[in-house]
């Protein structure tokens, strides 16, 4: 393990984590490379190098595909999963429960409801639509966390909370789409879905300037998340102040969260899978927060560049991918947590 001393807060490092961290961002590079050489108008390489390099040889049509069309989207693949990887490990660590990624406890549903009364009755821009969302999802957050508390938080308590809270909200967007305008409605069910298709500059520079906030300040409460998961009495015996610690990482999650979902939708199970894999690849050394949020943006790239080319010309949304494949992860671990014989 290697400590390192950045802005005047302390960093550990593992090297494990370094590894598993700089591999994912080579596939997430490789990925955002092919996202802008394949597609209905295919560029050679050369002439996206070019593009990207902002040489004399562009042509103004590749520059337009590339930076316009593309990028957004590929780049934007890429930082929304990395903020749904650090958000799920957040969140997993602050309950100590597998199973207590943002889309499964109700957040994602909270900022989706917000986002959707916003679009379909206020026919409200990205901006408004991501304030929103991190309102919802808060809003959300906190009444989950207020009636999962008894005695401290009980990870499957705050799981089976999550999970009924999001069923409740989702009867709430079932009502708004049935009454909105039918064009709008099915626009809404697309994003709902959770999609990338469409996505401008826009959508994604919210995102980017969340998780390049996101991370540091994660970092730098790292230090008090490792001592929450020893528990309360212990954290307070060894100087955190438990519920301050634990609102600050919640609030960091959830605004997290809530800018990934305001812009492709509630992308399902990338917050649960990502740090899940993280920690198995790391062997479970560490905390494992940057690792966690470029695993993630690995996987939601790698996912949203083959649910483009897989039935190409036709477009899937990313968030059906993601559903399909991550549905049996969440079978899996629900099967682990109870062979070990955890109760809430």
């Amino acid at each position: 393990m290697t400590v390192l001393r950045l802005g005047g807060f302390i960093v550990r490092v593992h090297r494990r984590a370094a590894v598993v961290s700089t591999a994912a961002l080579v596939v997430a590079v490789l990925t955002l490379v092919a996202s802008l050489v394949f597609g209905d108008y295919p560029l050679p390489l050369s002439d996206v190098l070019t593009v990207l390099a902002g040489g004399e040889g562009a042509t103004r049509r590749g520059a337009y595909v590339v930076w316009q069309l593309r990028m957004p989207r590929a780049l934007g693949a890429i930082m929304i999963g990395a903020a749904f990887g650090l958000s799920g490990a957040i969140v997993q660590r602050l309950v100590r429960n597998p199973l207590a990624s943002p889309d499964v406890v109700g957040i994602n549903a909270g900022a989706a409801v917000v986002a959707v009364v916003l679009v379909v009755f206020f026919a409200a821009g990205p901006l408004p639509t991501a304030l929103g969302a991190a309102a919802g999802a808060l809003g959300t957050a906190s009444l989950v966390y207020l009636l999962s508390r008894r005695r401290g938080i009980s990870g499957y308590r705050l799981v089976l909370i999550g999970i009924g809270v999001t069923a409740a909200l989702t009867s709430v967007i079932a009502y708004v789409l049935n009454v909105a305008n039918v064009y709008i409605a099915e626009q809404a069910a697309i994003w709902l879905s959770g999609s990338l298709i469409g996505r401008s500059w826009g959508h994604v520079l919210p995102v980017v300037a969340v998780v390049a906030v996101g991370i540091p300040v994660a970092l730098r409460l790292a230090a008090a998340l490792r001592t929450l998961e020893l528990g309360d009495d212990l954290a307070v015996a060894l100087g955190t102040r438990a519920e301050r610690a634990r609102g600050a990482l919640l609030l960091v999650a959830v605004v997290l969260a809530a800018a990934a979902t305001a812009a492709a939708g509630p992308i399902a199970f990338v917050a649960l899978a990502a740090p899940q894999i993280t920690r198995r690849l790391v062997h479970g050394r560490g905390l494992a927060l940057v690792a966690s949020a470029a695993v993630g943006g690995a996987l939601l790239g790698v996912a949203d560049f083959v649910a483009r080319r897989v039935l190409a010309p036709v477009e899937l949304p990313v968030g059906v991918l993601t559903a399909v494949l991550g549905a049996p992860l969440l079978v899996w671990l629900l099967a682990r947590e109870n062979r070990t014989g955890r109760t809430g």
